[in-house]
């Protein structure tokens, strides 16, 4: 295993040059570290055991007469064998349920808001991924009454998306009759793909819908919409500026060429969507397939529930980005959206709680 090489005395001492360039941005020389609590050693052994570090790989030395500071090595050792947990106030993790769970309109607005939140308690770039929903299948239906001629088809998806629709009847309908489709729709129609929506479904429906038949088609056919519109994912980031408060972007040309790729978003959004691990990930560096990032860090966590992937949470910042507290972050406002999917696992029934409800209003023009 690597950094089994590495003494007590050099573990103690690459810690302190990881932490003190993280606060700085500077490379740190061995008298700041004689300065540092816990470093007890003579100027000259820690000299020494800086030259050996840096011929192992853990540090650079950025000029002949400067200081040392991590490489990619050095920050990977620290991450995966010194990284002290970061214990977060109360304050904050009441910041984070507070403002998370006035949002529960829809998975995508609790993934930006989680986002934001990552960026602003890090002071780094959040981001947020929507996993796309082209194999989804509608898990739950409700219905919001308007008047005899609109209601609002609300459909909730496996991947923990709310789709509204917007229905406008021609023929006058009451009250009760919305509320027998929706019984109709959730006996018949949760869990069937898109392909899976034919006759026989179509029949058993008009005929659970009697005098009102004439109301499935049209309904089905939004249904089969809404199931096969073509959504592969999407990458939300916030807090890009942040980047131009770091020495380590004051190159134009790299600064440009990630900004370049942030905008697109495609690298990113592929590197994030193509992680297998449900655990958090750090990425330093070179160990990112985007190549444009070899001087920046992303760490993200993908949330779980049921075995599917409902979004993905992350930070992106410098390789001097504090880990720490990114870490604890992020795992804070994933488990935040996790308990706030428990809760809300299903839709309050119409009356309850509707200023949480925001339907998407859409195909006003059609007449179903």
């Amino acid at each position: 295993m690597y950094g089994s090489e590495l003494s007590n005395r050099k573990k103690q001492i690459l810690k302190a040059i990881v932490e003190s360039h993280i606060e700085l941005g500077e490379p740190i020389g061995s008298k700041s570290l004689m300065q540092l609590p816990g470093i007890s050693c003579s100027s000259a052994t820690i000299r020494n055991e800086m030259a050996e570090l840096e011929e192992l790989g853990y540090l650079e030395q950025p000029h002949t007469s400067a200081g040392r500071v991590p490489s990619q090595l050095g920050y990977r050792f620290y991450v995966d064998q010194l990284l002290e947990h970061y214990a977060m106030t109360k304050n904050e993790i009441a910041q984070i349920d507070r403002i998370l769970k006035s949002k529960t309109a829809e998975l995508d607005q609790i993934l930006l808001t989680a986002s934001k939140l990552a960026s602003a308690m890090t002071n780094y770039t959040g981001l947020a991924v929507k996993p796309g929903r082209s194999s989804a299948v509608v898990t739950r239906f409700e219905t919001a009454y308007i008047d005899e001629h609109n209601f609002v088809l609300i459909m909730i998806n496996t991947t923990g998306n709310v789709i509204s629709k917007h229905i406008r009847m021609t023929v006058p309908k009451s009250q009760e009759t919305v509320l027998k489709l929706s019984a109709a729709l959730n006996a018949n129609v949760v869990g069937l793909p898109a392909d899976a929506l034919n006759m026989s479904v179509i029949l058993r429906l008009e005929e659970e819908m009697g005098a009102d038949a004439e109301i499935v088609s049209p309904i089905i056919k939004t249904v089969y919409t809404a199931l096969t519109e073509n959504d592969g994912g999407d990458l939300q980031l916030t807090g890009i500026g942040n980047l131009l408060h770091y020495r380590d972007y004051e190159n134009p040309e790299q600064l440009g060429d990630l900004l370049g790729t942030l905008e697109q978003k495609d690298e990113i959004l592929k590197l994030v969507s193509d992680s297998p691990s449900e655990d958090i990930s750090v990425l330093i560096g070179s160990e990112s397939s985007v190549k444009v990032m070899n001087n920046s860090a992303i760490v993200f966590k993908p949330i779980v529930r049921e075995g599917k992937t409902l979004g993905v949470i992350g930070v992106l910042g410098p390789l001097r980005m504090d880990y720490a507290k990114v870490l604890e972050t992020i795992e804070q406002l994933c488990g935040s959206i996790t308990g706030i999917m428990d809760e809300h696992s299903a839709l309050a029934p119409p009356g309850k709680n509707n200023d949480k409800i925001k339907p998407d209003i859409k195909d006003e023009n059609d007449d179903n």
